[in-house]
């Protein structure tokens, strides 16, 4: 796939010491040494825990007077409303916010805007709707942090607003009543990598602890809300949006899929089922089939099935909605299969992955898309990738929705920031590895080549490095399900900041090569010197440079290297292990 694999260079003698000092097997050290974990930050990272590691909600900027202005609103009955993103981090945090204010005995109205003809953030339409519905209070969720003229609507049409979120933030911030957003360049609180649900999920154990302060819970007679039970919404959400997992995130994570286990939220109970997932949810159920799903509705005009989902009260209920999206995600792969084929025909065809950044679009191309093309784009060709398609916008004028996803050493919401400020851009925002924007159709033009610009001055004018990092080597007879689950249950969970291992295994054989489900590549390898055989399938690899050499090199008869996380595989009651291909390279007979 073009990429360099290249091996860390360890501290050896830290490697030794955390042996001696944890006992645990050394692959399990090298692997906390690759991720630079620090000998005194070993336990805390292992085995993080609630009541030592927790992170203190009131540390973020504005947290103690947003949440004594909101303990005081629920108090005095006031009407609140919550405007969250179409995204599962949105969904996530709308849940969190309903959730916990139902159980106050609140009931509060949502707005998801449709992704479609509203795009990203909020909206005038939004604050009316939710006026109209009787909120006094608007809460916005994983938006509006850049949303200057909307919120100063809001303000004018009588409405107190804050704002809950994780984006990128401006030098100017709206008018708004509270912004917590631990981005916020005056916040000290450290906390900067929490996804937008996280951001909530604090927000709501400060807004207990002043309801508390204040007697509400006694004066009830109710016990206090019970918090813990909604980490698996946080963590389904962190896992979703893609942030760092380390400090608050991994705690909020690990404890997230352990109550996840529990089954006790009817809408991800359900959703498990329809997608057929029968075993405790792991990050990678929530990355690869229950965060597609969520997503799903949203780019077939049911941006809202999400947030009702999660936050169903009844399995039955849930269940229908986890149908609808199950059927939005099958069109979803059908439409965006397409899509990714005509993106790639264009990158060839003007050989866009020679320069540093990939600026695509086109007017039939499909508007709740553009994201994920955008990152099958970067994974192929190792670039920051653009996708622009075109919609109508609330004033019924065609408007470019576009969405990037970068790499590492590129800042994608800054170049989309910078972009607004030169006037490219109606509005644009994200974080420094995805983003999302909307631009007037004769600017689009410009606009890439403005971020072109922007994206090589980031790199000093030098050539993206693809380069793959390597966590060691195993033989195919070292692909053990004990082996796995040692890898798994010691340093995982994985995602942003935390990679999932991956692991070179030299010379080996490919004893058979099939197409899978009309676009994975499924192998069963061997060590060249025969042996115990394992299966190891390439993703969504058809047609790319990596299935093409897969099936060519197998007719051959040619030994290759594979560079592949070793996956538990579960069916029927059994596990065992195998491997998922990220990339391999032609080697000579031994």
């Amino acid at each position: 796939m073009g990429a360099r694999w290249v091996f860390p260079e360890n501290d050896e003698r830290v490697i030794s010491q955390m042996v001696q000092a944890h006992g645990f097997p050394e692959i399990v050290a090298r692997l906390l040494a690759t991720r630079r974990v620090a000998l005194d930050d070993v336990d805390s990272f292992l085995y993080p825990r609630l009541g030592q590691h927790f992170p203190d909600p009131f540390s973020i900027k504005g947290m103690a007077e947003m949440a004594e202005d909101l303990a005081e609103a629920v108090i005095n009955g006031r009407h609140i409303g919550v405007l969250a993103d179409f995204d599962v981090d949105g969904a996530t945090s709308s849940a969190v916010f309903v959730k916990f204010f139902r159980y106050l005995g609140m009931d509060v109205p949502v707005y998801i805007p449709d992704r479609l003809e509203e795009g990203y953030g909020p909206s005038n339409k939004a604050l009316d709707t939710l006026k109209e519905q009787g909120a006094s209070y608007v809460l916005i969720a994983d938006c509006g942090t850049t949303s200057l003229d909307v919120i100063a609507y809001g303000k004018s049409i009588g409405l107190d607003i804050a704002v809950f979120d994780h984006h990128e933030s401006e030098d100017t911030l709206p008018e708004a009543n509270h912004i917590i957003n631990p981005k916020r360049s005056d916040d000290e609180s450290g906390l900067s990598a929490l996804a937008a649900v996280g951001v909530c999920f604090l927000s709501c154990v400060a807004m207990n602890t002043k309801l508390r302060e204040k007697g509400f819970f006694t004066a009830r007679g109710i016990d206090e809300a019970p918090l813990k039970e909604w980490l698996d919404l946080v963590a389904l959400g962190t896992i979703c949006d893609m942030v760092p997992l380390k400090g608050a995130n991994r705690l909020l994570v690990r404890y997230g899929f352990l109550q996840m286990a529990k089954q006790q939220n009817p809408g991800i109970a359900a959703l498990c089922a329809v997608a057929g997932v029968h075993t405790a949810p792991t990050p990678y159920h929530a990355g690869f089939v229950l965060g597609p799903r969520i997503n799903a509705g949203s780019r077939v005009h049911k941006s809202d099935l999400g947030a009702r989902l999660l936050s169903a009260q009844e399995y039955e209920t849930a269940k229908n909605i986890a149908f609808e999206l199950e059927d939005a995600n099958k069109k979803r792969k059908t439409i965006q299969d397409e899509m990714m084929k005509e993106a790639v025909a264009r990158v060839e065809a003007d050989k866009l992955a020679e320069n540093p950044f990939i600026f695509v679009g086109d007017e039939n191309w499909h508007a709740g898309l553009s994201g994920l093309v955008a990152g099958q784009l970067k994974e192929r060709y190792g670039r920051p990738c653009c996708v622009v398609t075109y919609a109508r916008g609330a004033n019924g004028k065609l408007e470019g929705r576009g969405s990037g996803r970068s790499v590492p050493g590129v800042n994608m919401a800054a170049a989309f920031m910078a972009a607004k400020e030169e006037g490219l851009l109606i509005k644009g925002g994200g974080h420094a590895m995805a983003g999302g924007f909307t631009v007037e159709p004769d600017k689009v033009d410009s606009l890439g080549v403005f971020l072109n610009q922007h994206i090589q001055a980031q790199l000093n004018g030098k050539d993206v490095k693809i380069e793959k990092l390597m966590d060691g080597v195993l033989t195919v007879r070292g692909v053990q399900t004990e082996f796995a689950k040692l890898v798994q249950d010691n340093v995982g969970p994985f995602g942003t900041d935390n990679p999932e291992p991956l692991f070179v295994l030299p010379h080996v054989k490919l004893q058979s090569v099939d197409i899978l489900g009309g676009s994975h590549v499924r192998c069963i390898v061997s060590d060249w010197e025969g042996g115990s055989r394992v299966k190891a399938m390439a993703f969504r690899a058809k047609d790319t440079p990596l299935g093409d050499m897969l099936l060519n090199e197998q007719k051959k008869g040619m030994a290759v290297h594979i560079a592949a996380h070793i996956k538990i595989n579960e069916w029927q009651g059994r596990e065992s292990a195998e491997l998922h291909i990220q990339d391999a390279a032609i080697a000579s007979k031994k």
